[in-house]
């Protein structure tokens, strides 16, 4: 009977497993680390990238990448509907909470979308990978501009430079070359994918854990949970769980008044509810590395990550299992 739970609820027992190793070892999977999380995540991306590669037939891919409601759902959820909601937070807080957290509240809604866990989730799930690839993909060269823009608002002396150039290599290395290279191995590589999509939808679920727990182990080492006090946590924890539901919310409204399919419904939810920890923290550092309240500035997007790879994760393995059972998951 035990056994039997295990295998059955293996992906959310690892949750909870990973995030208990990241709390007694956050060392080895944080930033600098030996496990060198930076290297280990962009080859758990590539490796995610390639097999949908394998597994995608062109004529999805394309299908994928012209559908156009959907990619504007999920852009507009985050660079316009996430900002709106901040900007709310920031004028409603004004008074009584520290600038410098009103800041990075606004900040994290100002983010751009996740790309490997958006696309790893949306797999687990059973949704529309191809279309998660490019929103995530697209959301990330977004971003770059995007976010400055928005933090202009508010901060007047934000720097509106950053490397374009090295994001825009990373995503061509670690994210686009792995899915060209998938395509065109498909010819030798198509029938093995095929029949081992189980194995490649574990992958996408280990790489989930991975990310897990190397959010965790920078959550730590940052200090979030002791460092900034117990109100600025908590305010920041609610927040972001209101924030993160609320985008769930008003996505699914939307998806149902389009009459999305259940693919693209579970592809919008996840691209379009997610904030990217690993472009807001370098950008972070070239807006408001001077500022000595950085970390308060971080705080936000810290705890929202691995807060939305938690509860993304717990749904993408419950809508998989009533998907099996015939039922329409992503409206449980």
């Amino acid at each position: 009977m035990f056994l039997k739970l295990i295998q059955r609820e293996w992906f959310l027992i690892g949750m909870f497993l990973a995030i208990g190793v990241a709390w007694l070892f956050p060392e080895p999977g944080a930033q600098g680390g030996w496990l060198h999380p930076e290297l280990l995540t962009k080859g758990g991306v590539s490796l995610i990238f390639f097999l949908h590669g394998m597994s995608l037939s062109f004529s999805a891919m394309r299908q994928g990448a012209m559908n156009y409601r959907l990619h504007l759902v999920v852009q507009l959820s985050v660079f316009l509907l996430f900002p709106i909601l901040g900007l709310a937070v920031y004028a409603l807080s004004k008074g009584w909470l520290t600038d410098d957290l009103r800041l990075g509240l606004f900040y994290l809604c100002a983010l751009p979308s996740t790309v490997s866990s958006s696309v790893a989730l949306t797999a687990a799930a059973g949704g529309n990978v191809p279309a998660a690839v490019f929103n995530a993909t697209l959301s990330s060269l977004l971003g770059i501009l995007l976010t400055p823009l928005w933090m202009k608002l508010i901060v007047v002396d934000a720097s509106t430079e950053f490397a374009f150039q090295s994001v825009f290599l990373d995503l061509l290395i670690w994210l686009v070359l792995p899915l060209v290279v998938g395509q065109l191995s498909r010819p030798l590589t198509a029938g093995w994918a095929k029949r081992n999509k189980p194995l490649i939808s574990t992958v996408d679920r280990l790489t989930i854990l991975m990310l897990v727990y190397t959010s965790f182990c920078d959550s730590m080492q940052f200090g979030v949970w002791t460092k900034h006090g117990l109100f600025a946590v908590t305010f920041s924890f609610v927040v972001s769980l209101l924030l993160f539901y609320a985008l769930l919310f008003s996505i699914g409204i939307i998806c149902d008044l389009l009459s999305f399919s259940r693919p693209d419904r579970i592809a919008a939810l996840f691209c379009g509810s997610k904030k990217s920890m690993a472009t807001g923290v370098p950008m972070a550092q070239l807006m408001f590395g001077a500022s000595p309240s950085l970390g308060l500035i971080l705080l936000p997007i810290m705890i929202y990550h691995p807060l939305q790879l938690i509860i993304c994760g717990a749904l993408a393995n419950r809508w998989k299992k009533l998907a099996v059972l015939g039922t329409d998951a992503s409206r449980k």
